[in-house]
């Protein structure tokens, strides 16, 4: 307006948007702000429960089903603990002095049967359509909210790096949720299905007793996770599938496990459904869980910007229900599962294939990604 108006009307004007360009500055701080406790406040909003899990707490889950029996011994049984200090199997001692307590060195033969686990579960999976990955194990705050975690506050399993906005990661569900963040998927590239291997940390706050001894709960263990991102229409069929391979590894090896279809008191935030591996671990006298297998529906897709674009014809039927248009996205379903947590495995094979003698025997399907070891005996058998 230069030229037109008067210097002093057009310095009244000038002065005006100077008071509206702070106001705004000031505003989209007040948003931001906003916008943050927003988000923290529908963070604590889980997922919806299927229709069919039991309401109540851990105590309420529904048995699904049993695989097998308790093995019965003819001598004096003993724990993980016991078997791995005779045949040289681990330090705590050392690992406690070096890293603090809940961490191990493996040694010897857990070194090969850690090694064998996870190419064996990588392997198998393979065989069933997934493709393996390595994935990063440090990773952004940000994402592990936007997977459905707390990486900081007291209660809190997520180890935080100090003066940066990261994490280590608790899961490999985690990093590999994050591979397709923020993209619009095609859907002839649906079903993907990921098997990751990753090193594990959690802080295990309040974790203590005979109960988590040993290899049992530990602040740092490799794992071997199943991921699956897939049409809504498709999840629960795949959350069944993802179950019956995790019931089908662990049968072959032999074990006597149960598989729980658990309440909702016990899902976690992010859960729709999720079924429980518990296997028998007769040194410490009890079930132990070593798997689960969890259908998050699109509650972390949605937080991580995870669409698909449907085909022509899959939104063209749809169309005439009244329930798309064509060209509409959709936020895909995602579905995790364990494929093999390592120390609780080596657990199980310990205490259920130990020998009278001391020596503990190798699962066949396992012999052949341990160089055809058959046995752990004591060193100079």
């Amino acid at each position: 307006m230069k030229g037109k108006l008067e210097p002093s009307e057009r310095q009244e004007l000038i002065q005006e948007g100077k008071i509206l360009k702070e106001g705004l500055l000031t505003s989209e701080e007040d948003l931001l702000k906003l916008t943050e406790k927003l988000q923290k406040e529908a963070q604590c909003i889980p997922n919806m429960a299927h229709p069919d899990v039991p309401i109540g707490g851990e105590d309420c889950s529904r048995l699904r089903k049993t695989v097998g029996s308790p093995r019965q011994f003819d001598f004096p049984v003993k724990d993980h603990v016991q078997l791995g200090k005779e045949l040289d199997l681990f330090d705590f001692d050392a690992a406690s002095e070096v890293s603090g307590s809940k961490f191990y060195y493996l040694k010897n033969e857990a070194v090969m049967l850690e090694m064998g686990l996870t190419n064996w579960a990588i392997a198998e999976t393979m065989k069933r359509g997934f493709t393996p990955l390595t994935t990063p194990e440090i990773v952004r705050s940000s994402l592990v909210e936007k997977c459905g975690f707390q990486p900081r506050g007291s209660n809190t399993q997520v180890y935080s790096i100090e003066d940066s906005d990261q994490c280590l990661i608790g899961t490999a569900e985690i990093p590999v949720g994050g591979i397709h963040m923020d993209s619009i998927l095609a859907d002839s590239q649906l079903p993907l299905k990921y098997i990751a291997y990753s090193h594990c940390f959690r802080t295990e706050a309040g974790a203590a007793g005979s109960a988590t001894r040993g290899l049992y709960r530990v602040h740092q263990f490799s794992k071997v996770e199943m991921f699956i991102l897939c049409r809504p229409e498709d999840s629960d069929s795949f959350h069944q599938e993802l179950i019956e391979i995790e019931e089908d590894l662990f049968s072959s090896l032999g074990l006597h496990f149960k598989t729980l279809d658990m309440a909702t008191g016990d899902l976690g935030a992010p859960a729709y459904r999720k079924f429980d591996v518990e296997a028998w671990m007769p040194g410490l006298g009890r079930y132990g869980e070593i798997s689960s297998a969890s259908n998050c529906t699109d509650y972390q897709s949605r937080r991580l910007g995870i669409r698909f674009r449907p085909s022509t014809e899959q939104t063209s039927s749809n169309s005439k229900k009244g329930k798309a248009n064509v060209g509409t996205t959709q936020f895909v379903h995602t579905l995790n599962a364990t494929a093999c947590a390592v120390p609780r495995m080596i657990v199980c094979l310990l205490e259920n294939f130990q020998q009278e003698d001391g020596s503990v025997v190798i699962p066949e399907p396992l012999r052949p990604f341990m160089g055809g070891l058959d046995q752990i005996r004591r060193k100079g058998q």
